[in-house]
């Protein structure tokens, strides 16, 4: 197991005036995925089937993605009763599938599936950091510090396994390049966003589109610059480049503007959604004009911060702005 244990987390210091909804939402999806690892963990058991060493990391590695899905899920709970997270658990299982009991990776060779997992590492502690540095309510803070350092950890056991397995597989920069974007584009596939609809919906039919873009305009309004410059710093460093070097930081920059404009594409989306419900749900005068209010507003704020880059205060309609 790793650092810390359930019994670690300040339970009783639990604020549920610090609540954000869309959070809430969010962690409730994260949950699902993280209590998922153990299933991956077997998968690169299977793969690694002649190296124990690596198979007693893996399942170390499982236990503790086991762990962070626990405690993200009593969270939730205390965030809302009604949560049942077996339950989800069972929708998630049964909506999205994927084939573990395979000796063979997807990526071609084991050098391929440990940049797949630096890959994953990469986007789990940044968007435990950046969940940490932004929430408010001090429980869920101190759950992701420590889900965002066990993430780190994990990410520099796969990338020693990598350097081992590069001395046979040998792999070009290209190929490592192709692999590393190839699962950082699956980021997009249904994982994320059939958890998201596990988690949070229980009547209706799965809309992969509309999911994914709840899941991704809350998640990505959590991201500052910093946590964009990590990032790529670790997916170069796993392909075989220059983590701090000029190219790093081109790509840093390049990174942030594209995080930044889908972030406002997304909210904006949202607010029109909001004024177009506003209309056809026939509200009276007063408050359909309030929520088209509120929706400019909302549209207001994200432009705002996005010429500013600061911090802005919450907006009329509800969600908050970054």
């Amino acid at each position: 197991m790793g650092q810390w244990t359930l019994d670690d987390i300040p339970w009783d210091r639990f604020d549920r005036s610090e609540l954000d909804p869309g959070i809430v939402r969010i962690v409730k999806a994260a949950s699902l995925v993280e209590y998922n690892g153990g299933a991956y963990a077997h998968h690169l058991c299977r793969i690694f089937h002649d190296d124990s060493d690596f198979q007693r990391a893996a399942r170390r590695w499982g236990e503790e993605e086991i762990q962070h899905g626990r405690a993200l899920a009593r969270w939730a709970a205390l965030a809302d009763p009604s949560y049942d997270f077996a339950a989800a658990y069972d929708r998630f299982q049964t909506g999205y599938r994927i084939d573990f009991d395979t000796d063979a990776s997807r990526r071609g060779s084991r050098s391929g599936e440990m940049i797949a997992r630096c890959m994953v590492e990469v986007g789990t502690s940044s968007y435990y950091s950046a969940l940490r540095d932004s929430v408010r309510e001090p429980v869920l803070k101190e759950i992701c510090r420590n889900i965002a350092a066990d993430e780190i950890r994990h990410y520099k056991l796969f990338y020693k396994t990598l350097t081992r397995c590069l001395e046979r597989d040998r792999i070009g920069l290209w190929q490592r390049l192709r692999i590393a974007l190839g699962r950082i584009a699956e980021a997009e596939d249904d994982e994320l966003a059939y958890a998201y609809y596990a988690a949070n919906e229980t009547a209706g039919a799965y809309d992969r589109r509309r999911c994914t873009g709840a899941y991704a305009r809350r998640a990505l309004a959590l991201y500052r610059r910093h946590h964009v410059r990590q990032m790529v710093a670790m997916v170069f460093k796993a392909v075989g480049l220059a983590p701090h070097g000029r190219l790093a930081r081109a790509a840093a920059r390049l990174a942030w503007r594209a995080l930044r404009s889908r972030t406002a594409r997304l909210a904006r989306v949202a607010a029109e959604v909001l004024a177009d419900f506003s209309r056809r749900v026939g509200a009276s005068g007063s408050r359909a004009r309030e929520n088209r209010a509120s929706a400019r507003v909302y549209l207001g704020v994200r432009a705002a911060r996005r010429r500013t880059g600061r911090q802005l205060p919450r907006p009329a309609c509800g969600e908050r702005a970054g």
